[in-house]
């Protein structure tokens, strides 16, 4: 009990640190990849053979290889044509390119859940495509899709740890940084463990909290 004391006084302050940048890189890669999931979808639904092509390759490399890579890509790779980016940066673009290919296809999947009969007879009333899309049909598909968003926000936690890989002081890191001086990999895995698993949970609970706000008010 007195080194559990102990540890938690000496490590906990950085453990802290090291939990709210996960918490920021979470936030930020779930909102980028809204938006990038949001415009896959809709590209991949466009009538231009453009945008279709450009969306579909986008969804098919990006669940087609590993987070990992994709993190070594924007990191290492891209530099080479004069773009850096710091590791923080780096991280959250690469986990929401990689979290937009799903959502794309959350969202897909939820569009088309919603009957084409309502697109036509908003249409008929007068309402332009955009006006639809943003008064009728989004809506619905928010309620349709909120779980499984739900799911792959949670993934898009996870998935910071891989940004221990490029130095990223996350809990991944920190646990690393204090085994390696420690010599004690089962406690912190566990203490990195336990954060994560309380971190997961507060995320769920406010999107429960939230669906059920949405069905009451819907």
């Amino acid at each position: 009990m007195n080194q559990i004391l102990q540890d938690i006084q000496v490590y906990g302050m950085g453990f802290l640190e090291a939990a709210f940048t996960v918490l920021c890189i979470t936030v930020l890669t779930i909102v980028l990849s809204w938006i990038f999931g949001l415009l896959a979808a809709l590209g991949k639904q466009s009538s231009v053979k453009f945008l279709r092509a450009v969306s579909r390759f986008y969804i098919w490399f990006i669940r087609g290889t590993p987070a990992l890579i994709q993190v070594f890509i924007v990191y290492f790779g891209i530099p080479q044509f004069g773009i850096h980016f710091s590791p923080f940066f780096a991280g959250v673009i690469a986990l929401a390119l990689n979290s937009g290919a799903y959502v794309a296809e959350i969202i897909r999947s939820g569009l088309n859940a919603i009957p084409s009969s309502q697109m036509e007879s908003a249409s008929a009333l007068g309402m332009s495509r955009a006006e639809v899309m943003r008064r009728i049909i989004l809506p619905q598909v928010f309620r349709i899709i909120l779980p499984p968003l739900t799911n792959e926000a949670i993934s898009a936690l996870k998935n910071t740890s891989l940004l221990s890989t490029i130095t990223v002081i996350d809990i991944t890191l920190y646990a690393q940084t204090i085994i390696s001086a420690t010599f004690r990999p089962f406690e912190f895995y566990i203490a990195a463990s336990v954060i994560y698993l309380l971190l997961t949970t507060i995320l769920t609970e406010l999107a429960a909290h939230l669906e059920r706000s949405h069905q009451k008010y819907s």
